[in-house]
């Protein structure tokens, strides 16, 4: 089985791979990337595509991909570090461009896209809805809307909403995810032990097994 990931240097893309690496029937895993992943080199079964435009794709890339049956999108950015409209670009735009991409190419097996959405997410706004929370919501209707495009019927996407996602106890990925900002450090330990909050947590290593089983 021929799966790809977007996102692997970060802590959910790691996650998932640490899990695809280990999954014995996927047995080729492609992983669109800004940069080199470390957390891959060495593994003959992963080959890392490095690739600067995600809103296009050539031939060059997707001659390549025609085999895929699967896919985890868990390329993002914190809505902290980026303005509204590179925010939109990166998390709504990135995505729709290339599962209608690959979905030609892939046509007429089917394709499933795991979209790495949040806990909160939603297309329908109130009042004190934050501005991450609607364009993930509205990315989450953009790609079922486009399921039922005729043009990309073969397209199955599914969205997860993890909540505070906690690597924890994730050993194997701790190295190349490396240490996580001061607020999360004080954070996740009080989150992890509040009965009301601790069940909206979402540890990575359970994370990255939905995701990649969901994609299967």
């Amino acid at each position: 089985m021929h799966l790809l990931l977007t996102g692997a240097t970060g802590l959910v893309g790691s996650a998932v791979l640490q899990t695809m690496l280990t999954t014995p029937s996927i047995s080729k895993i492609s992983i669109l990337s800004r940069r080199p992943v470390a957390q891959a080199e060495g593994h003959s079964k992963v080959k890392v595509i490095i690739h600067k435009d995600f809103t296009e794709y050539g031939t060059d890339i997707l001659d390549g991909l025609r085999d895929v049956q699967g896919v985890v999108w868990a390329l993002g950015i914190s809505s902290m570090k980026v303005g509204k409209e590179e925010y939109e670009l990166i998390t709504q735009t990135y995505a729709l461009s290339f599962a209608r991409a690959l979905s030609k190419t892939t046509s007429p097996s089917p394709l499933t896209f795991i979209y790495i959405s949040g806990e909160g997410a939603t297309p329908t706004p109130s009042l004190f809805t934050a501005h991450w929370a609607l364009t993930k919501g509205r990315t989450e209707s953009a790609l079922l809307a486009l399921s039922k495009d005729p043009s990309y019927a073969n397209l199955r996407p599914l969205s997860l909403r993890p909540g505070g996602v906690d690597m924890n106890d994730h050993h194997e990925i701790h190295k190349w995810v490396g240490e996580r900002g001061w607020a999360e450090a004080l954070a996740l330990p009080v989150m992890r032990a509040l009965p009301g909050i601790k069940g909206l947590m979402s540890p990575t290593r359970e994370l990255g097994g939905v995701a990649v089983r969901l994609a299967m």
